[in-house]
């Protein structure tokens, strides 16, 4: 008897621990964010209309490596305003989207979009 309580306890520590642990990795992991990706996409001086997509680990490094993100860029006024959508996708199954941001862009120095009657060339 004393045996079996002895082993129930051992194996609910080990329980325990291997939890904690399970949690002290997850929180290793860095924060994924759009914003990240907008924060560098920002830094450009023109934008072109379109779709670009790549992983997330060639932009941030190699702890974001799996990560996948896509940009969409659209001209909504005449006057070089984009509109950029940034999605980022997880690479665990069965959570694809795992954070979204859109923001507005002031570009002059962008070719013309299709507001202002080009195709992205001057």
């Amino acid at each position: 008897m004393a045996l079996a309580i002895f082993f129930g306890a051992a194996f609910a520590i080990l329980a325990l621990i291997s939890g904690g642990l399970a949690n002290a990795r997850y929180l290793e992991r860095p924060q994924v964010d759009a914003a990240a990706v907008a924060g560098i996409y920002s830094q450009t001086n023109k934008i072109v209309e379109g779709t670009e997509s790549g992983d997330l680990g060639d932009l941030l490094g190699d702890g974001y490596r799996g990560y996948t993100f896509e940009s969409t860029s659209v001209e909504v006024e005449s006057n070089k305003l984009f509109r950029v959508d940034f999605t980022i996708y997880s690479p665990v199954p069965g959570h694809p989207v795992f954070s979204r941001i859109s923001t507005l862009l002031y570009r002059p120095q962008s070719p013309a979009g299709s507001l202002d009657s080009g195709l992205g060339l001057h």
